[in-house]
């Protein structure tokens, strides 16, 4: 039942992390409240873990990445490489995947990311329309949004769990 739970709290914060995704591509903005929404689907889904376990080890470590990703990217907020919502995301992840996760969202994240540099660097490997015209606006004004990566290797992660919790 504890598990059950903590699968439809991970579950629950699919479309939002799709919303994200979708509001930092278009209007390079990711709100606090929609951080913090993730923060205690995260927290909640990882207390049930805990307690199912009877351990808080995942709680601790999951802690610690969120403080040393936060700690590791405030600088290049401060240098302006990446913005304040990519931070905070990136810092609530942690708690989203829990301490296992954290392997496969990094990988995911990495092939992501690179997928979307590639996209914003070179539009011209799009279909043509309105997407590509923006994606051209998008590299003119020196902007990726890494919400999307961020977003959709949290989302994948998270669906693997789900079904990997689904064969055991």
């Amino acid at each position: 039942m504890l598990l059950a739970a903590s699968l439809v709290l991970k579950a629950l914060a699919l479309p939002l992390l799709a919303r994200i995704a979708w509001l930092d591509f278009t209007t390079q903005k990711i709100s606090n409240r929609e951080v913090l929404l993730l923060l205690c689907l995260g927290l909640g889904s990882l207390q049930f873990v805990s307690i199912l376990v009877g351990s808080w080890w995942d709680m601790g470590l999951s802690a610690l990445a969120g403080l040393v990703l936060f700690l590791a990217l405030f600088p290049f907020w401060a240098l302006r490489k990446v913005g304040a919502g990519d931070v905070k995301l990136m810092a609530v992840m942690p708690f989203l995947t829990g301490g296992g996760g954290l392997a496969v969202f990094s990988l995911l994240l990495l092939v992501f990311a690179l997928a979307t540099a590639l996209i914003v660097k070179n539009p011209l490997l799009l279909p043509e329309g309105a997407f590509r015209f923006y994606v051209q606006h998008l590299e003119r004004k020196g902007v990726v949004p890494f919400g999307v990566p961020i977003s959709a290797a949290a989302i994948c992660t998270i669906a693997f769990q789900i079904a990997y919790s689904q064969t055991h």
